[in-house]
């Protein structure tokens, strides 16, 4: 077996590289033909890819950036441009749910890039909603808090483009 620098380099990095490269590919319009996507999808390690449509979108229906809040909190789920599938359900221009709460924006702080391309955690700060759930009654302290909604293909991993929310913070009383 021939071996090279790239089959030494760890699997998440390689995956990074492989997404950059189909998305320069992709950008310049050469990857046409070689089994990279095109357009608004890139090539990961894996192959696995899920592209969003263009203009979908993910909001809050029943929260406002800046608002003063009662827990237990009730969150509705908004999509435009989408469906909503079950986790494990692959189909073209679907997705579910996932929450993040007092967390950095998707793809920014410590696991950035990382978390583009892979599974998102599911824990205190990620909740997954694979049933296909619209809407979640959470419970949080008193304080500030930051939410955001991001859609997860059938493998929990954000479209390309990613479907997400802005962040917004709001204050417990």
């Amino acid at each position: 077996m021939t071996r090279n620098l790239f089959s030494r380099t760890p699997r998440s990095l390689r995956t990074g590289i492989l997404a950059a490269g189909a998305f320069a590919l992709a950008a310049s319009g050469t990857g046409a033909g070689m089994g990279i996507a095109t357009g608004i999808g890139t090539a990961l390690a894996d192959g696995h890819v899920t592209a969003s449509p263009k203009g979908a979108s993910v909001y809050f229906v029943n929260l406002k950036d800046g608002a003063t809040v009662s827990s237990p909190l009730k969150i509705n789920f908004g999509l435009s441009g989408m469906g909503i599938a079950p986790a494990g359900i692959k189909k073209a221009g679907t997705g579910h749910h996932h929450l993040f709460i007092d967390r950095p924006p998707l793809g920014k702080g410590e696991d950035g890039a990382d978390e583009l391309t892979n599974a998102m955690p599911a824990d205190d700060n990620h909740k997954h909603f694979g049933k296909g759930q619209t809407e979640t009654t959470i419970t949080l302290p008193p304080g500030k808090h930051t939410l955001q909604l991001v859609l997860g293909d059938h493998n929990h991993v954000p479209h390309v483009p990613p479907v997400a929310s802005k962040v917004i913070t709001i204050t417990v009383k």
